[in-house]
């Protein structure tokens, strides 16, 4: 069976999980932590989760976990058949993990974890992530999903990205880089499926999960 390896704190973890959620895939969950042990380090080379165990081999990177569940279980596919409506699907994966996200991800020290971030940093994030969400607003739909009228792979990616993002620019600066946006109203239309609302059970499960682990010295 299909084995989705890491923590369902992840972002990337949870964009893969509701892939698979939505799809009807049978796979099992592995708790994997992200570290550097040589174990993790030979079946996803940065010691990154989540990564993939099939019975061909391991796959790490999560749009190339997505990508693989899209070819091979093609029921219920999270992708148009027509290759343009498609690539317009990829196209806001990687703009919303790209120029938004790993942006943001920036910040995340100062914003989640009790750390501290430069103002320097804090600035330049700040005009990339407000000229980055100008441009998203002429990508995304709300229409009303992400890319349309019906869920896709963007979905997947927007339920774990979006929010966070918003998240850490209000914990950071006080106001939201996506505030134009209904991105609230579309979580929320989003966790009315049953899907979405096992993969936040899981989350909020494992967080606790989470705080529990002994701290490294």
């Amino acid at each position: 069976m299909l084995k989705l390896c890491g923590f369902a704190v992840s972002n990337y973890y949870n964009k893969v999980k509701l892939a698979l959620l939505e799809k009807g895939v049978e796979f099992e969950e592995v708790l994997v932590w992200a570290d550097r042990s040589p174990e993790l380090l030979e079946r996803s080379p940065l010691g990154k989760v989540p990564f993939f165990e099939t019975e061909h081999g391991a796959i790490c990177e999560s749009q190339a976990m997505i990508e693989y569940v899209e070819a091979a279980y093609p029921a219920k596919p999270l992708l148009p058949a027509d290759p343009f409506a498609a690539a317009k699907i990829r196209e806001m994966i990687v703009f919303m993990e790209l120029h938004l996200e790993l942006v943001a991800r920036e910040l995340y020290l100062e914003a989640f974890f009790g750390g501290k971030v430069s103002d320097e940093i804090k600035e330049r994030t700040r005009k990339l992530l407000t000229r980055n969400a100008k441009a998203f607003a002429k990508l995304a739909k709300f229409s009303p999903y992400i890319a349309g009228a019906e869920f896709t792979m963007a979905d997947c990616a927007a339920l774990v990205h979006l929010p966070l993002v918003s998240m850490t620019s209000k914990a950071i600066y006080g106001e939201d880089v996506l505030a134009d946006l209904p991105v609230r109203d579309y979580t929320k239309m989003l966790g009315e499926r049953p899907t979405v609302q096992k993969v936040n059970a899981d989350r909020k499960e494992n967080q606790e999960l989470s705080k529990a682990r002994p701290k490294k010295v």
